[in-house]
């Protein structure tokens, strides 16, 4: 029987068992829509404030301050579109990253054709994005800025407690909204918003064992918004639509999981990922490790193997009966490189051919030794027939 071993965690997870098992009433028994006056929408209408309240202890926040959304493009679209278009009388300027999730960068690149103006701070070879670089970007006209917390290719993470410290120092008694992207974070890294200091924070369910289809948008009290979904008065008037109550339930109930375990988490998966990139530094020649050594997500490996594509890599990977990827989910299918790749000076050729394995709570120690039994020889096949290798291999010897 073919092993089946998942490692694209980075991509989305399977939902917890007790994450499911509170989903099910909801989807029999207790169906009714949480803005009825009848018993039945009474107690969908409980589950929703218990989640909500759930969500906000595990954030540090206030209840109402949590808007439950579809996921996290939508979370993060809500969030920039939302107070962008709040505080167009105080200025159209708005900052973010080169390396930001396409959710964050398509919406921007909205925004520009919609009268904003945007600066893209560049980043370090590791992805980080420095300090004074986002002191030098903001003006008189800036009103948002958007760094995300940890990046879902190279899995870098933001200091963005020092940052957004930066931006209230800027700031001084003007507006400047701070929004962290931090879907990679739950469970992961710290993401009480008072101590990240952000005003706005995006969240997507399935990425921390919840269910597809739900995002958690943080808005800080008196921040400025317009609501982005209209309709009913849903979510506070701030996003319309019926709740998704099940997924809602669900989502909540994974993030405290989330929390919960996060230190057993980040031991587990450090473990792994360690164990992973040494074997491959060891046993694969030219190779090269992507995003920061230390600063980097407990789970995540990202490396660009020389003269092959990542693609063919992946799809003898899946014939071995490994799931992995080349980057983002969401920029799959695509042709041109990795924006996050190039953004930290990988060369095109290199970006093309890179692997992303992320591990998680259900991968073990013999997952990974797997993976490195198998993925040297399909590199070693891979190379054999790439055009690239052979035309070094043919300059060595005219050298030689």
């Amino acid at each position: 029987m073919k092993r089946s071993i998942y490692m694209d965690h980075a991509a989305t997870t399977p939902v917890h068992s007790q994450a499911l098992e509170a989903m099910m009433p909801f989807f029999g028994e207790h169906f009714g829509n949480p803005s009825g006056v009848y018993s039945k929408s009474r107690q969908a209408y409980e589950a929703l404030v218990g989640a909500r309240v759930s969500v906000a202890d595990n954030l540090g926040c206030d209840s109402e301050e949590v808007i439950f959304t579809s996921g996290g493009t939508e979370s993060d679209n809500a969030a920039l579109r939302g107070a962008a278009y709040a505080m167009r009388d105080k200025g159209s300027h708005i900052i973010t990253s080169a390396i930001e999730h396409h959710a964050v960068l398509r919406t921007c690149e909205y925004l520009e054709k919609n009268g904003f103006e945007v600066t893209y701070l560049p980043v370090d070879r590791y992805g980080v994005v420095a300090v004074d670089d986002l002191k030098k970007a903001i003006t008189d006209s800036t009103v948002l800025v958007s760094i995300m917390l940890a990046n879902n290719e190279i899995g870098t993470v933001q200091s963005i407690a020092e940052l957004s410290q930066v931006v209230k120092a800027k700031a001084r008694n003007r507006d400047i909204v701070f929004h962290t992207d931090a879907v990679q974070g739950a469970g992961a890294l710290d993401i009480k918003v008072d101590n990240l200091g952000v005003d706005m924070l995006s969240l997507s369910a399935h990425k921390f064992y919840g269910p597809k289809g739900v995002g958690i948008l943080y808005l800080r009290n008196m921040t400025p918004f317009i609501p982005q979904i209209l309709g009913g008065g849903q979510e506070g008037n701030r996003r319309a639509g019926t709740e998704n109550v099940a997924g809602i339930v669900g989502a909540a109930t994974a993030l405290r999981l989330a929390i919960d375990k996060m230190e057993e988490n980040i031991r587990h998966c450090c473990n792994l990922r360690d164990r992973l990139i040494k074997g491959l530094m060891s046993q694969i020649p030219m190779i090269e490790i992507n995003g920061h050594p230390t600063q980097r997500l407990p789970n995540n490996v990202n490396i660009s193997l020389k003269y092959i594509e990542g693609e063919a890599v992946l799809i003898n990977l899946d014939l071995q009966g490994v799931a992995a990827s080349s980057g983002s989910a969401c920029a799959s299918g695509g042709e041109s490189p990795s924006h996050v790749l190039l953004a930290i000076g990988v060369p095109p050729e290199m970006a093309h051919s890179s692997l992303r394995l992320t591990v998680g709570m259900g991968n073990t120690d013999e997952d990974v030794d797997y993976v490195l039994e198998i993925l040297p020889g399909i590199v070693e096949k891979l190379r054999s027939i790439s055009p690239l290798a052979s035309m070094l291999r043919e300059q060595r010897s005219i050298a030689e």
